[in-house]
């Protein structure tokens, strides 16, 4: 199998986009032509198909619990994944949906259930679907909106990098889901996600230092260890790649935020070994780590290669030494 080939044929348009951005390095009215198509054909125009007209999907109360995979934030972060347009009117009313009904406002945190139009339940704030609201936001083009900054100061303010339990039970930290006997490594991966897709100039003290403290807390792992000192493997299931991750991650994203933000770190080896070893002969590698058949629009096929690993495997091995 030819792989880059493969990454550009025209039926999967983020994928070629991607390829032809990150791999080919092409510019111009090539590059323009592919990042169009996005919004032409594939999941992004089905997704927003059954969008309503308000921005959300499905009721809009039940934009994370009821709806899981199908309600608002998470047809939020695909489109964000997917490189939707961030001008297109029905990606800006979701954008202000999620702002409206699921966001803390006292705080900048984003929770899972809501209060009508007044925001999200202060108690229903979660590390994770904050460092995804916020990843998923930047990425679509809402930088500038102080909600947006505001949740990044929550991030950089509440984020805790710990193997430690956590002391205090005071709010946010009452969640065992976030904080149980350590940090949830799940929300440690999604608040470094939503810091690296801000420029770097842009970057405040305090992020710098939330990056810092949860780079280190990764790397101290060994990216997949229970521990520093630890041969035992902290999440079996980050070991298989796969695409859409949504609130999971694996070794892959693990690899691929750290390397953009500028880490190239010798702790980092077993897990790019890792990757490596799950290659196929032939060049892809496979996706075996998906919430197959729960989305709007259908994606890669557990078991099969994917473009999507391979894409993001090549694009991390680029940029790490070996």
């Amino acid at each position: 199998m030819e792989v880059i080939d493969w990454l550009l044929e025209e039926k999967d348009p983020t994928v070629r986009y991607l390829a032809l951005r990150d791999l080919m390095h092409e510019k111009g009215e090539g590059l323009a032509e592919a990042k169009g198509a996005i919004m032409a054909s594939g999941p992004v125009p089905r997704i927003l198909a059954k969008q309503q007209p308000e921005g959300h999907w499905g009721r809009p109360e039940d934009f994370y619990v009821r709806s899981k995979y199908k309600g608002t934030v998470w047809n939020l972060i695909l489109l964000a994944e997917l490189h939707a347009d961030p001008e297109d009117p029905r990606v800006r009313q979701a954008c202000e949906f999620v702002l409206s009904w699921s966001q803390d406002r006292s705080s900048g945190g984003f929770a899972y259930m809501g209060t009508g139009e007044r925001g999200g339940r202060r108690s229903a704030v979660l590390s994770c679907l904050t460092g995804n609201m916020v990843f998923s936001l930047v990425r679509l083009g809402c930088l500038e909106d102080e909600r947006v900054r505001q949740g990044l100061d929550w991030l950089a303010r509440y984020m805790r990098f710990s193997l430690e339990p956590m002391a205090s039970k005071e709010w946010p930290y009452m969640h065992d889901r976030c904080w149980r006997d350590h940090t949830c490594r799940s929300g440690a991966v999604k608040a470094l996600k939503a810091m690296a897709e801000v420029p770097e100039r842009r970057r405040s003290a305090e992020m710098r230092r939330t990056i810092e403290e949860g780079a280190v807390f990764l790397l101290s792992q060994h990216i997949f260890r229970k521990g520093p000192n630890s041969q035992e493997i902290s999440r079996p299931d980050w070991l298989k790649l796969g695409f859409p991750l949504m609130w999971n991650t694996d070794i892959l994203e693990i690899l691929d935020i750290l390397t953009r933000l500028g880490y190239q770190d010798t702790r980092m080896h077993d897990a790019l070994n890792l990757v490596l070893s799950l290659r196929q002969p032939d060049g892809p590698w496979l996706g075996e780590n998906r919430f197959q058949g729960r989305f709007l629009a259908q994606f890669e096929r557990n078991g099969e290669p994917s473009k999507w690993v391979t894409l993001r495997a090549i694009r991390m091995l680029d940029t790490m030494p070996r």
